[in-house]
């Protein structure tokens, strides 16, 4: 039997039921509507049921997606003959542009579009659907492919309005609503005049009829606002570059970039797969240069579409070249460039410059003090600008701090932009400024970890907004540390050797917390080149010995360590400096020891001791307490544990007498240095028992004082003498602790942890002896 149009729904529907034996009270009962209401519908007196009740009958009937699709047309198409015909529409009158054959991923965000089309809103208002985010990332695509896959659901209709906010002139709403009425079938003599009234038609029309609208490219909220339903059950998708903050109950689309592997996908279905497997390593690399944009990707894809016999991997290697990128990145008239070109001219002159300048500091993000001292403006203005660039999508914000980022491209245009805009005299001028003040910040800052100072340093160059305290002072110095560690090279290349001086000097205290940050190589070598050039012999010994700490505590470089410390050795007695020469001993002592030649590492470790014991300032007795510290720890190392436990308890002696002149956390340090050789002194003695007190102590203050991996590596200690005590369950805590600080922190130590941890849980325990 032929199925007619006006009884198709309720044929479709009657066959299905019987294809899965069911009665009509039975399937009445499942999908939860009355056996009546089927009846009618089988019989075509109901011809276009609600969504929602088809969706039921879909579910009670166990059909897949693709059937429940073919139930909801036939119901569609029934809706159209069951209510009153609309006033036809000009032929062709805002259609939804063509829908993109290769759209790729974007599924929560579909599946999210699609949750607004089957719930109904929670209020009488119609579902608002917002798209907003950086230029390229395929809104307008997104919403065009929603929209087909929805046109079932909406059968009086799906109109496309494009509102043109990168225009000169974006579309005013008189003109939206005239257009959108005329596509509703109000003739133009019908059109109401003033603005309001064509707002209440509009709202009108759209409370009786299931429609979607997709209202491309908004500009801002009061061009938008008139041209939204406020009754009935339109679905309105709305994409903007801009945040739209502004707009009231809508729901946000959230529209990332692409996965890695989401856009090679998009890059398959661009080229084929036969292209891309065979180039896959090509095709991830491209992704990568892409920035995963999806515009990007599509002009790329595009690009190599129209040159079938050109491999990925050229395209790669010209889009290496960063100067070129943005150029080389269009095909025929899609063109990356232009994209970011458009959004950048919707800017007044002072954002334009913010948005250019922030191209100049250094690292993957900005701050608003960076961003103000770049730009030369107030910092308040300068906060409250970074916020509506974030509103436009040119920049992306930190969900925790308030900083700043690029997406990779958009850091190539504003690079573009500001050697296009600023001459070099600006920049210059803008980079000076801002070095200045990154290192008066970070010298006082670093100050706060000085042993020897008392009170809030000075010097800061805006004590309303410095940093109080050490907790605030090391965020500081962290978050910032990229760009002042380009202040201090922009230095260096000016020739401000006394600021790289005195900035480094500063440094050198905090960089005993932060150990593990492999830049302390840079800051000292620069700053020994700085003293070098100003002449100053006792400097130049200074951080020559900071320089070979640096590469032997924070990237295990022994060699490089040793020859730090002999230039520093024979620049120290060259003019005459006890201290210094006595901390070069000590440091090539330890490089020594890192290369394995012990007896010639405690050979200048004694002569250290000596040195130090001659000269008795405070900052001797404090390098005497190092230099003794080091001699036990050699002298353990090399099966000597009954001497360095000697020395070790001299050690101890020095921090009871409370060395006049430090800061309580100098002296901390200290004593938890001196606990930890102790209770390792008591470990290699076989007196494990004793041992465990002051490993735990130290463990304790280096805690306290906030040094993880120092903590770490004593846990790692801790855990290997619990174990042989034969505690077992108390040593594995203990070195599980150790390995997540130790990794943290990129310590090397953390492969042994990992051992110690493996080994505890593979072997039988080990009994305590001694």
């Amino acid at each position: 039997m032929t199925t007619t149009t006006e009884d198709r729904f309720g044929e479709r529907l009657r066959a299905l039921r019987t294809a899965a034996g069911l009665s009509q009270e039975q399937l009445a009962h499942t999908a939860g509507v009355s056996v009546r209401a089927l009846a009618y519908m089988e019989r075509g007196r109901t011809r276009g049921p609600q969504y929602k009740t088809v969706k039921a009958l879909a579910h009670a009937l166990g059909l897949d997606t693709e059937g429940t699709r073919d139930l909801e047309v036939a119901a569609a198409f029934g809706r159209r003959r069951s209510s009153p015909a609309p006033a036809p529409a000009p032929a062709g009158a805002l259609d939804l542009p063509r829908d993109i054959r290769d759209f790729t991923a974007r599924g929560t965000a579909l599946a999210a579009l699609d949750a607004l089309t089957d719930t109904p809103p929670p209020s009488a208002r119609p579902p608002v659907a917002v798209v907003a985010g950086t230029p390229g990332l395929g809104k307008t695509a997104l919403a065009v492919h929603a929209a087909h896959r929805l046109t079932p659901r909406f059968p009086d209709g799906q109109l496309y309005l494009d509102l043109r906010a990168t225009d000169p002139e974006p579309l005013h709403p008189d003109d939206a609503l005239a257009l959108l009425l005329s596509a509703l079938g109000v003739a133009d003599r019908a059109l109401p005049q003033s603005l309001d009234d064509r707002v209440r038609l509009f709202r009108c029309l759209t409370a009786t009829r299931r429609l979607l609208l997709v209202l491309d490219n908004a500009s801002d909220e009061p061009q938008l606002r008139p041209l939204l339903p406020t009754n009935g059950t339109t679905l309105t998708i709305v994409t903007s570059r801009n945040a739209l903050a502004g707009l009231q109950a809508v729901h946000r689309i959230d529209m990332p970039l692409l996965h890695r592997e989401e856009a090679v996908e998009l890059l398959t279905r661009i080229l084929g797969s036969d292209r891309v497997t065979r180039e896959l390593r090509s095709a991830r690399e491209l992704a990568d240069r892409c920035g995963n944009l999806p515009l990007a990707l599509r002009v790329a894809g595009q690009r190599l579409a129209a040159r079938p016999r050109e491999t990925l991997a050229k395209l790669v290697v010209v889009l290496d070249h960063e100067e070129r990128r943005l150029d080389l990145l269009q095909a025929g008239d899609l063109k990356v460039n232009a994209a970011f070109t458009l959004s950048y001219r919707q800017l007044d002159t002072v954002s334009r410059k913010l948005l250019r300048r922030c191209a100049l500091a250094a690292g993957p993000d900005v701050s608003p003090e960076t961003a103000a001292l770049l730009a030369g403006i107030p910092l308040r203005e300068a906060q409250l600008r970074l916020e509506q660039l974030c509103d436009r999508g040119l920049l992306q914000t930190d969900p925790v701090a308030e900083r700043y980022r690029f997406h990779d491209l958009l850091r190539l245009f504003a690079t573009e932009r500001t050697t296009a805009e600023d001459d070099g005299a600006t920049r210059a001028a803008a980079l000076d400024r801002t070095a200045r003040w990154m290192l008066a910040r970070a010298t006082a800052a670093a100050r706060h970890f000085d042993a020897e100072q008392h009170g809030a340093p000075a010097g800061d160059p805006d004590p309303a907004t410095a940093p109080t305290g050490r907790e605030r002072a090391r965020a500081w110095l962290e978050a910032e540390r990229n760009q002042w560690l380009a202040a201090l090279h922009h230095a260096r290349t000016a020739g401000w050797h006394r600021q790289v001086l005195d900035t480094a000097e500063a440094l050198h205290w905090f960089s005993d917390v932060a150990q593990h940050w492999p830049q302390w190589i840079d800051v000292f070598r620069r700053s020994a080149d700085a003293a070098r050039a100003l002449g100053s012999r006792h400097d130049e010994a200074t951080h020559l010995n900071y320089l070979s700490w640096a590469h032997k505590s924070c990237v295990h470089q022994p060699h490089d360590a040793l020859d730090a410390a002999d230039t520093a050795l024979s620049v120290a007695r060259a003019c005459g400096d006890p201290l210094q020469t006595g901390w070069a001993l000590l440091h090539g002592a330890a490089a020594l020891c890192g290369l394995g030649r012990p007896a010639e590492a405690i050979a200048r470790l004694r002569q250290a001791v000596a040195c130090h014991r001659g000269h008795s300032t405070t900052r001797g007795r404090l390098a005497e307490l190092s230099a003794l510290n080091e001699l036990g720890k050699a002298l353990r190392e090399n099966g000597r544990a009954d001497d360095a436990l000697g020395h070790h308890l001299d050690s101890l002696e020095l921090c009871r007498r409370r060395i006049p002149g430090q800061s309580p956390y100098n002296l901390d340090l200290h004593l938890a240095s001196v606990l930890r050789h102790l209770g390792n002194d008591y470990a290699a003695l076989g007196r494990r028992q004793e041992a465990e007190i002051p490993l735990r102590r130290a463990i304790g203050i280096f805690t306290k004082i906030d040094m993880p991996t120092r903590t770490g590596a004593v846990q790692l200690e801790l855990g290997r003498v619990l174990r042989h005590l034969d505690r077992s369950a108390e040593a594995r805590t203990v070195l599980a602790s150790a390995l997540d600080t130790l990794t943290a922190h990129h310590h090397p130590l953390q492969v042994v942890a990992a051992t110690e941890l493996s080994d505890l849980d593979h072997a039988r325990p080990v009994r305590a002896q001694g």
